[in-house]
């Protein structure tokens, strides 16, 4: 059972994992208030984008804040394709994402990664 929930969630190729490459989204990525989220986003010069999640202790418990994530991940899941490629994003929710309905969560995690992919002219070297 686990290996087919696996299938569904993000590939190992489109996550943050080092902590290196979350400082160079802080340091040299756009920062961008999305209202239930803050965005951080940096053109990585790569053929995939790569996701980025941090959820901090203020959110809540441990129960609350995985929460969130579970359900950022599965908006970036759903949405994942309409960014394109080339980016480095890191999304932090703010208090009020633990309690909006799922929809508009994943409406804001759209919009954002639409507006990335609108950033990048089309046939642009990335």
């Amino acid at each position: 059972m686990r290996t087919s929930q696996r299938q569904h969630g993000l590939p190992k190729s489109a996550r943050l994992l080092r902590t290196a490459d979350y400082r160079k989204v802080y340091a040299e990525g756009r920062r961008r208030n999305l209202g239930l989220l803050v965005g951080f986003a940096r053109i990585n010069g790569e053929r995939a984008s790569r996701i980025g999640l941090t959820v901090s202790r203020a959110m809540g418990g441990a129960v609350e804040r995985n929460r969130l994530k579970r359900r950022l991940r599965e908006a970036v899941r759903k949405h994942r394709a309409e960014l394109g490629p080339g980016w480095d994003i890191i999304l932090q929710p703010r208090t009020a994402a633990k309690t909006v309905p799922f929809a508009e969560l994943e409406e804001t995690v759209q919009k954002f990664f639409l507006a990335c992919a609108q950033a990048i002219p089309p046939g642009a070297a990335v």
